[in-house]
């Protein structure tokens, strides 16, 4: 039961890294129907800005990073959204190509710029060491990304709850065609959403920094398993995101721990699929009185 209960935290741990590469995709991928590929590559972004800002932040780059991250690779997004996504709405599989041929590019970039090896960023010293808990030591790096999670959850929450242009981007993941006849500017809305998913993808680089090196791949290790959060949580679902990140977290934790790490990979996606051909739509499913 202790060796059980030690695999907990990793689990959770897990999962605030898979929630923080996911967020972003639920609204860009549920809302606009955007399957973006270089999503990966805008998490890559957010930890080279951490690495760039260590120079002149020391130690405490992580933190000063965040917001940084956040508008850097939320701008990029902004970008890639007006000048190529927007003219390929509705054909989600020719968004894909694109994305992907855009994330090779910015993995070409990122190498010309700071080379093809990987580079490190020092975590604050307030970071180092861990707290017990359940016969293992925690690190207070693995608690920072839980923190960082968190509070990214519960300011999305707000934002959609909250404020105006929260609600039209949830009239806009709902129904579409019905925000537009009410006034909403469903393009503006777009913008906004690609900007907030695409920062969301910056911090999460931020956070992925204090888990091992940076390097121009980082996003691929990633990406695959953003999608399949976004995928079994049910599209544009911010509490279906949460609960699908907490759970692959703890199957991927506890897999790892009775096998090893490839195995356990295939695990979580074999347990997606199956869920996924008993529940296709998600955990969760927007309810409509839609007849199709």
């Amino acid at each position: 039961m202790e060796a059980l209960l030690s695999q907990l935290p990793i689990g959770l741990s897990i999962a605030a890294v898979l929630l923080l590469a996911a967020l972003g995709l639920t609204f860009t991928f549920g809302q606009m129907g955007v399957i973006n590929m270089a999503h990966g590559e805008f998490i890559m972004v957010g930890a080279y800005t951490a690495y760039v800002l260590q120079d002149w932040a020391g130690r405490q780059a992580v933190v000063v990073a965040l917001p940084a991250a956040f508008l850097t690779a939320g701008a990029m997004g902004l970008v890639l959204e007006r000048t190529a996504i927007r003219r390929f709405y509705g054909r989600p599989l020719d968004t894909l190509l694109l994305t992907w041929g855009v994330g090779l590019v910015l993995q070409q970039l990122a190498r010309d710029i700071f080379g093809a090896p990987n580079v490190q960023v020092r975590a604050p010293g307030w970071l180092s060491g861990g707290i017990p808990m359940f016969g293992s030591q925690v690190p207070y790096t693995r608690l920072f990304i839980l923190a960082v999670a968190a509070l990214s959850v519960l300011a999305i929450w707000a934002y959609q709850n909250r404020t105006r242009q929260g609600r039209r981007m949830r009239a806009v993941m709902q129904n579409r065609q019905l925000a537009e006849c009410s006034g909403v500017d469903s393009e503006r809305v777009d913008r906004l959403t690609f900007f907030i998913g695409s920062g969301l993808a910056g911090i999460a680089g931020v956070a992925l920094t204090l888990i091992g090196p940076v390097g121009p791949n980082l996003g691929t290790y990633y990406i695959v398993d953003a999608f399949l959060v976004v995928v079994a949580g049910g599209l544009g679902r911010l509490r279906g995101a949460v609960a699908a990140a907490l759970l692959l977290g703890l199957i991927n934790s506890y897999a790892e721990f009775w096998t090893d790490a490839s195995l356990a990979k295939v695990i979580v996606f074999v347990a997606t699929v199956a869920f996924l051909q008993a529940r296709p739509q998600g955990m969760f499913v927007l309810r409509s009185r839609a007849l199709t």
